[in-house]
């Protein structure tokens, strides 16, 4: 995502000091993939309305940044990134998602996106994304607001930092999360009907 760096906190550029924002390498892509090739294929996860589920999880990504200078250390700019979402622990509401999203960010007051997660049988997760500065480092915060499917009228929060493993002149981009962790709020079924799947 734009600027919403790997300084090993937040997703501002990776020129300022790294932050952690999240797009591996091809070598770590390959290996999770080889990783995944490997192991028997899972089952698909049971996920009853109406409960809260916590969940911690990987987001590695790859895409591409355009950047604007706004003249001396200050910049723009906005980025679209695609990758996996692989999720652990005993409560997480599937084995994994494929990941999008589109970051705008300015490297003075900070960055902005929004971002859909997409399961294995094509239900969605749709949340928007901010970048909170703070002395102890900065923060990637999500606030999902609806889906389709089983995520109609999902609500929720997550969130990482950021860390870009390699950026090129021509502006592509790849790297991974760091200590993604939240919890999502599954609408009843009666619920998730009259929500209209997410808000206008």
């Amino acid at each position: 995502m734009n600027r919403m760096d790997c300084k090993g906190d937040g997703w501002s550029s990776p020129h300022r000091t790294p932050r952690v924002f999240w797009f591996s390498t091809f070598a770590l892509t390959a290996v999770l993939l080889l990783g995944a090739c490997g192991r028997s294929p899972q089952p698909s996860i049971s996920v009853p309305g109406g409960e809260w589920r916590e969940f911690e999880g990987t987001w590695i990504a790859a895409g591409t940044r355009q950047v604007l200078s706004l003249g001396g250390d200050r910049s723009a700019s906005i980025a679209r990134f695609s990758g996996s979402l692989a999720l652990t622990g005993p409560a997480r509401v599937a084995v994994g998602f494929r990941a999008d999203a589109v970051v705008f960010d300015d490297t003075q007051t900070g960055g902005v996106g929004r971002a859909v997660w997409t399961d294995e049988h094509g239900d969605k997760v749709y949340s928007e994304l901010r970048e909170v500065v703070s002395p102890a480092g900065n923060k990637i915060i999500g606030t999902i607001f609806g889906g389709t499917g089983r995520y109609a009228g999902a609500t929720g929060t997550y969130e990482f930092s950021w860390r870009f493993l390699v950026e090129t002149e021509d502006g592509t981009v790849q790297g991974q999360s760091t200590g993604l962790k939240g919890r999502i709020h599954i609408a009843s079924p009666s619920a998730a009907a009259g929500s209209g799947g997410s808000r206008s």
